[in-house]
């Protein structure tokens, strides 16, 4: 490390970002290339989610539409059952499919309690499972968004470690000496912000989207329970 510090200070003085990168001791240059991978690998996610949770969004509003429409739940089952693409969709799939296996189960107050709890088992799985494909990817912006600025001091501190080397080496305390050593360090500094900046902002805003989302099917889950569970209360009677 020591030689490598001291024959950048002999290159000169250019500072280009990424002559500095070409410059930078291999620990440094590992650093970057993690935060460089890193901030790749957020923007996708969040481009995912983006576009993720504005397709939910739409087709919950169209589904919907049509739940409401007034027109029988048998028919919309069947419309819907072979093109399940979307949270919502498979949740009603989930429940129409156990309403199918229990209205005619029997007539006993006993066995419609127990079609009830089996159905509102079923759409509290159904819901669980559908909001945890739509979180997948946010631990990774969460990862990034805490991580990425340790990492980032790490290559910071290396850089300053470089600095104090090449006054070592020349014993020469001139700015030419230091500056690459420095520069570098800083860097890395805004590699780790850059990195984590934006992934901490994706995650707050994916994460709202998400808790808004799961308000929503958690409320037409409720109110879907409520509505079958009247229709096997007027079938038990």
């Amino acid at each position: 490390m020591v030689a490598e510090t001291a024959a950048a200070v002999s290159m000169g003085g250019d500072f280009s970002l990424w002559s500095l990168f070409l410059k930078a001791d291999p620990i440094v240059k590992s650093v970057m290339g993690i935060l460089v991978i890193a901030s790749i690998w957020s923007w996708a996610v969040m481009i995912d989610k983006s576009l993720t949770f504005g397709r939910l969004k739409r087709k919950s509003n169209v589904f919907e539409k049509l739940f409401w429409s007034g027109k029988p739940l048998d028919d919309l089952f069947r419309k819907t059952r072979d093109k399940d693409d979307h949270a919502m969709a498979r949740v009603f799939t989930a429940a129409m499919e156990e309403w199918a296996r229990s209205k005619d189960s029997g007539r006993s107050e006993s066995l419609v309690v127990g079609a009830k709890d089996r159905i509102d088992k079923v759409l509290q799985v159904s819901v669980s499972r559908e909001l945890d494909k739509a979180e997948s990817g946010l631990g990774v912006l969460a990862t990034v968004g805490s991580a990425s600025p340790f990492i980032g001091l790490l290559g910071t501190v290396w850089g300053i470690m470089n600095a104090f080397q090449a006054i070592a080496v020349t014993k020469d305390t001139n700015l030419a000496v230091v500056a690459p050593g420095i520069a570098e360090a800083l860097f890395a500094t805004a590699l780790g912000l850059v990195a984590a900046i934006p992934a901490v902002i994706g995650y707050n805003r994916y994460s709202a989207a998400l808790n808004s989302f799961a308000v929503r099917l958690h409320g037409f889950a409720d109110e879907f329970s409520a509505i079958l569970s009247r229709q096997l209360d007027e079938r038990g009677r």
